[in-house]
């Protein structure tokens, strides 16, 4: 039998998701996305225009940023905007997302229009990005199925969906959804994206300490693959209007 974790998980298992769709009043999507203790609120806002590399090309442009409030972790984190200048952290995670979004999302079909999507950690506890990317989907799929409601798209663009998760080498073993304390411990560290249909968006991960071998990394990401089912599973009801 396999031991289990600190919180009780066996080692494949995935944290509690609880989701809250239209959480802010005025956003076209917005969503609280919770994996466990990480929390994160995703708003999407749709704009008719689109950055200039694109004006005049037909095309629509999906876009993030990315934030984590001051007492998300356990010590206080200084807000960026006081120190004028955004960390590589927050670059780095908001590029993932957006890069995320638009390789699932036909942008002739958005047309001349920009959907950005703010994700804001509300409390952390490992996983963050992954939890944003999973949230950010659902807010952009409620902004899309808005513009569709109101005509001015015909379909919807977003054609899959994105999925997206944590695995890592912990103490030996091959475990999914780290939470801080075994992202802190991690021997591997990496974070997998994935469509619907189980094609690789993006994968990331790195040696903590020893180097990984190749049997290990097709364990982790098997891992990855069995854990983004559970969160698809978590994303197809919402999408259809469904509650938990």
């Amino acid at each position: 039998m396999t031991s289990k974790r600190a919180d009780g998980r066996r080692s494949l298992d995935i944290r509690k998701i609880d989701v809250s769709l239209g959480v802010q009043k005025h956003a076209e999507g917005s969503v609280l996305f919770a994996m466990g203790d990480t929390r994160v609120v995703c708003a999407a806002t749709v704009e008719d225009r689109v950055p200039p590399f694109l004006r005049g090309a037909g095309k629509g442009w999906v876009t993030a940023e990315y934030s984590m409030l001051p007492r998300a972790t356990n010590t206080r984190v200084a807000r960026e905007a006081r120190t004028g200048k955004v960390q590589g952290r927050t670059h780095e995670i908001q590029r993932l997302v957006g890069r995320s979004l638009r390789a699932v999302v036909d942008l002739e079909a958005l047309g001349e229009r920009t959907v950005t999507i703010d994700c804001d950690v509300l409390q952390a506890d490992g996983g963050t990005r992954t939890a944003s990317i999973n949230g950010a989907w659902l807010a952009l799929w409620q902004a899309c199925r808005r513009l569709v409601s109101a005509g001015a798209v015909p379909r919807n663009p977003v054609f899959d969906h994105v999925v997206a998760v944590s695995v890592g080498i912990v103490g030996g073993r091959v475990v999914a959804d780290l939470d801080y304390a075994e992202d802190s411990a991690a021997e591997v560290d990496m974070n997998v994206v994935m469509t619907g249909n189980g094609r690789l968006i993006e994968v990331q991960g790195t040696a903590e300490r020893e180097p990984f071998t190749r049997d290990q990394l097709d364990a982790m990401l098997s891992a990855a693959s069995a854990a983004a089912k559970k969160i698809l599973k978590v994303q197809r009801r919402f999408a259809k209007g469904g509650s938990r």
